[in-house]
């Protein structure tokens, strides 16, 4: 796709004017929030960080982690202050947030539900957290997004990519930066007919949780609207690490593709073993064997090694979009430069939509002039931003779901370096991912009205 038809659309109001359109009325002023959940009365704002260190998705974990503390330091005046100076909001200078130093706590979710809501309920009831934000699963993410609705805290979920998220279990409380199954689908879609033809047979292996349900659903309703046919699939346990026996009856199924509904270390195992057992270099159908991860990232790339050189999928950022797609993507160096001088290599899309979700998080409580749960809501909602990475976005009022162009990638056949692992395909531009509040992939769920808690 050209750079001409990525910036055709309008440019969304940004900086000044978008701010002006969200001014609040008086009755959301500060002095009209008194006695809200874990209201801060020092000269501190304590802020939860709930990430996976260990377990399956503990890579991601750690770059959030990674993120998040850069955050504070940029909040804080730390730093070279990153997307601060590309945000097109200028609210936040670098004082903390409404003049209170940011501190943080954090905890392991251990992509694990329960133990994931018992780290955010610590962190809310002991440490006086007044919001929540990272993890990396959207089981983790539908049931901290939940406890934080009950508690009266502001949950900015991290990766989470499940329809359900801003779907069926989407919450007033609750705002998701990162990209969805549906998207994905609707981005990755057209490319794959166009790469691999309309004539195809697609074997599902999908994670047993609701992210893998929602991202085959996603990738098979879009496929097999293009002509694709889905003859088999198949739940696979999150806690699995060897594939083989999965893997073993797809050459025999009768098609010639097989789709991973896989995340971190479950994709890097499940890919390993498919090419293990000749995948890539079987002809299926008269066909090449063909072999698609819908999400993945350069962290998993690095995981899979060479066995990711050709495979398509989508990411909701790259580190080189602004690079090679040029100003339309601004914030993106920003960000690779703060991040690799601190950390020696560049950021992965979890660690991307963490920082950005406490700067957003942040930028809204600056703009309504407080830290109460629904002054910050209705900031955020209908918000029209730029300047982090992702070009022109808007977080819809409806569902607390951000709307932006989606990245198609594929792995790289001879990398440079161990960094540089996937190529940007094309950049799906918003409108062609967009779809209605009550689209039937997310049917089911209401917002609710935002909690102040205590």
């Amino acid at each position: 796709m050209s750079r001409q038809n990525l910036t055709r659309r309008g440019v969304l109001k940004t900086g000044a004017a978008a701010g002006a359109g969200l001014a609040l009325p008086t009755y959301l002023s500060a002095a009209g929030h008194e006695g809200f959940t874990n209201a801060p009365s020092g000269d501190t704002v304590t802020l939860g960080f709930n990430v996976p260190l260990t377990n399956a998705y503990a890579e991601e974990g750690a770059d959030e982690l990674r993120a998040l503390e850069l955050a504070v330091e940029h909040l804080n005046g730390g730093g070279d202050g990153g997307m601060l100076q590309t945000f097109s909001s200028k609210a936040l200078d670098g004082t903390g947030i409404l003049g209170k130093k940011v501190e943080y706590v954090t905890g392991d979710t251990q992509t694990k539900s329960d133990a994931a809501r018992a780290s955010a309920r610590s962190m809310i009831e002991k440490d006086g957290a007044v919001m929540i934000t990272g993890g990396s699963s959207s089981g983790v993410a539908v049931a901290v997004q939940a406890l934080c609705q009950e508690a009266g805290i502001i949950f900015m979920a991290g990766l989470t990519h499940s329809n359900d998220t801003t779907g069926k279990d989407r919450k007033a409380n609750g705002f998701r930066h990162f990209f969805n199954s549906y998207m994905s689908g609707a981005a990755l879609a057209p490319i794959l007919v166009d790469q691999y033809g309309a004539d195809r047979k697609a074997y599902h292996l999908t994670a047993d949780y609701n992210w893998g349900y929602t991202t085959e659903e996603a990738m098979a309703s879009s496929t097999e609207a293009l002509g694709w046919e889905t003859v088999n699939s198949v739940k696979t346990p999150l806690t699995q690490t060897d594939f083989s026996a999965y893997i073993a009856p797809v050459l025999n199924s009768g098609a010639d593709v097989l789709v991973l509904n896989h995340y971190g270390g479950n994709m890097v195992n499940s890919l390993t073993n498919a090419v293990q057992f000749g995948l890539r270099e079987a002809e299926a159908n008269g066909k090449k064997f063909e072999v698609v991860v819908p999400l993945y990232s350069e962290l998993m790339a690095r995981g899979a090694g060479q066995n990711i050189a050709g495979i398509l999928g989508s990411q909701n950022w790259d580190w080189k979009l602004e690079n090679q797609l040029g100003a339309r993507y601004s914030g993106t160096n920003a960000f690779v430069q703060s991040f690799g001088e601190k950390y020696g290599f560049p950021p992965s899309q979890a660690a991307h939509t963490c920082y950005v979700q406490t700067l957003l998080y942040a930028d809204a409580v600056t703009r309504a002039g407080s830290f109460a749960p629904c002054a910050v809501v209705e900031a955020l909602e209908g918000f029209e931003f730029d300047g982090l990475g992702n070009g022109p976005t808007l977080y819809r009022a409806d569902d607390h779901q951000c709307f932006k162009d989606v990245v198609v990638v594929r792995g790289k056949e001879n990398p440079e370096n161990e960094f540089d692992l996937v190529e940007i395909v094309e950049v799906t531009p918003t409108e062609q991912v967009t779809y209605a509040p009550d689209h039937p992939q997310f049917a089911g769920g209401a917002l609710g009205t935002c909690n102040n808690g205590a």
